[in-house]
């Protein structure tokens, strides 16, 4: 709560804030949902976020520039809690309930949540985001090569997974 009472303490800049909050907040918590994978941990880090967005005192030069620091912020802070202890002593929460969405949408949303963390981040950001692949190896600091190949492995272990089968099969 002090961490809020910091962001209202600036006047204009809570303004500002609140419309950056309004923009991007569903954003970063569906990144940190494919990250993380659920909904407790997504949350969580979704409020990091936006607590460090509240401190950041630079300002952006462009919209694409907030958006792009937002995902940089928000991959680092997931994999801060992924290599933090408290998630090595506990399991993920099961079953929790995702938001509200249609059951075809939320299938293949299972199914993307079910990938390894690297594919689950790729296919987000181009997917969800509407990031080319040069623009996500930036973001990820990989090859664009590798981005590549991590999209089309991801798409074929969905496309499996959706329409059943096995890895070997042709």
């Amino acid at each position: 709560m002090k961490q809020l009472d910091e962001c209202r303490d600036f006047g204009n800049a809570a303004d500002l804030f609140r419309e950056q909050v309004d923009r991007h907040a569903d954003m970063v918590l569906r990144l940190a949902l494919s990250h993380t994978g659920n909904l407790a941990d997504a949350q969580d880090v979704c409020q990091e976020v936006l607590i460090k967005l509240c401190r950041y005192r630079q300002g952006f030069s462009s919209m694409e520039h907030e958006k792009a620091w937002l995902i940089r912020v928000t991959i680092n802070q997931c994999q801060d809690l992924s290599r933090s202890v408290w998630s090595r002593w506990f399991a993920p929460v099961e079953n929790v309930p995702l938001i509200d969405q249609d059951t075809e949408e939320m299938d293949v949303l299972s199914h993307v949540l079910m990938l390894p963390r690297k594919y689950r981040l790729v296919i987000h950001l181009y997917y969800y985001e509407g990031y080319k692949t040069s623009e996500i190896a930036d973001l990820l600091d990989l090859n664009e090569a590798t981005v590549r190949t991590q999209l089309k492995r991801a798409k074929g272990k969905l496309r499996i997974m959706i329409q059943g089968g096995f890895e070997d099969e042709d």
